[in-house]
């Protein structure tokens, strides 16, 4: 058994668990402007749905106006469409040549929810992260029955595994504790 390896697999999934965190709270709007919040609108351009952020250059000229300018002027509309389209609940505004967003102010209750989601999605990756903590302690185990390694060693890669989680946990409070001050920040 590679003990390097089950190690290296296991920090690598715990990294996975965080990142798909910080993408999903990219995608919370809070208050301010944020480019992240249009990596999943999709728009119809010439029959085939491309990712707004490949066809358009996103600005943020100030604190709570997103600013997206196209590549091509002729998709402008497509655009302004696929946003209407969004589940964002933010009108754009099209003057030809760009198309502006402007996020609104949110109000006491409803940052409040959003912390709660935060919190939510937190738990969640915590709990992918506990996973993999799982697989990796059973894997061990069955390398143990098969005699591939002693048990002192088994200890040993125990403590290691639990040290990874514990660093992963901390890394996902972080990023949700982040998040929760961006959004209650006023």
């Amino acid at each position: 058994m590679a003990t390097e390896d089950l190690l290296e697999r296991t920090k690598a999934g715990m990294g996975k668990a965080q990142d798909a965190l910080r993408n999903d709270l990219a995608n919370i709007r809070a208050g301010r402007a944020n480019a992240g919040l249009l990596n999943r609108i999709q728009v119809n351009y010439y029959g085939a749905p491309t990712p707004l952020n490949q066809m358009a250059a996103i600005n943020i000229p100030e604190p709570r106006v997103l600013m997206i300018t196209p590549y091509d002027k002729s998709s402008l509309n497509d655009i302004e469409k696929a946003i209407l389209a969004s589940d964002l609940g933010l009108t754009p505004a099209n003057d030809g040549n760009v198309v502006r967003l402007v996020i609104p102010q949110l109000t006491g209750e409803r940052r409040k929810e959003l912390a709660k989601e935060v919190g939510k999605d937190a738990e969640e990756a915590k709990i992918a992260v506990r996973n993999v903590r799982r697989d990796a302690m059973d894997e061990l185990k069955k390398a143990e029955k098969a005699a591939e390694i002693s048990e002192d060693v088994m200890h040993d890669l125990e403590n290691k595994v639990q040290k990874l989680t514990d660093d992963a946990v901390k890394g996902v409070d972080k990023i949700a504790q982040d998040k929760e001050k961006e959004i209650t920040e006023v």
